[in-house]
């Protein structure tokens, strides 16, 4: 058997032994992820600590994405000098949303990602996908940072803390404070820690299965 042959084996024995000890989540877990969560606009004074962060890294980097390119890149933002820094690019209503959180995210991506195909796709050399192809590079990489944006509030719910996601901001003004020496460009930012639930209101209507779904 072959190297491949043998971790392939081992990748499909590990999902049957995954299914074996759970196949889906119960109500409550599915409430807090998803069902009864909400987002959040007020926070605790309590900190989100390194190894939580890194713990949160840890569960977000496994999510699925496009030939595992992996293009999103996180600021954890903790400092109160990277919060200025990060107000600037806020409208004002926004402001002490940013700084009443421990923990602000830039979700970030890399349009270059591409580059790093050979350690994370070593199957076979994808970059002459994008490599020549820079607005299909930037369109793949801002999708699957937004799934990935995704995982991260998914997997930090999962870990009992509180999301809230931000998109009031100038995209340009963050790049230029914090990416001008890369190839990074930001996507949203997310709040994260324990939230103040005096601040919450109702919860806004969603549509009805037959006004957003359909079969084919």
């Amino acid at each position: 058997m072959s190297d491949l042959e043998a971790l392939r084996n081992q990748a499909q024995q590990d999902i049957r032994e995954l299914r074996q000890q759970i196949n889906h989540l119960d109500q409550p877990a599915i409430d807090l992820i998803l069902q009864r969560a909400r987002s959040h606009y007020a926070w605790q004074d309590r900190p989100v600590s390194e190894d939580q962060i890194k713990r949160l890294y840890e569960i977000t980097k496994m999510g699925a994405t496009s030939m595992n390119s992996c293009p999103a890149r996180f600021v954890f933002v903790t400092s109160p000098e990277g919060k200025d820094r990060l107000a600037k690019a806020l409208k004002p209503a926004n402001v002490a949303k940013l700084m009443g959180a421990p923990l602000t995210v830039i979700v970030a991506y890399d349009p270059e990602f591409w580059r790093e195909l050979p350690k994370l796709f070593p199957h076979e050399d994808r970059r002459g996908h994008f490599s020549d192809k820079p607005a299909f590079a930037e369109e793949t990489a801002f999708r699957n940072s937004t799934l990935q944006g995704g995982y991260l509030m998914i997997a930090a719910r999962a870990m009992g803390l509180d999301v809230g996601a931000m998109s009031g901001f100038s995209n340009a003004a963050v790049d230029e404070e914090f990416f001008a020496d890369s190839t990074l460009k930001s996507n949203f930012l997310c709040n994260i820690g324990y939230a103040d639930e005096s601040a919450l209101f109702q919860r806004l209507p969603r549509f009805e299965f037959d006004e957003a779904c359909s079969f084919a």
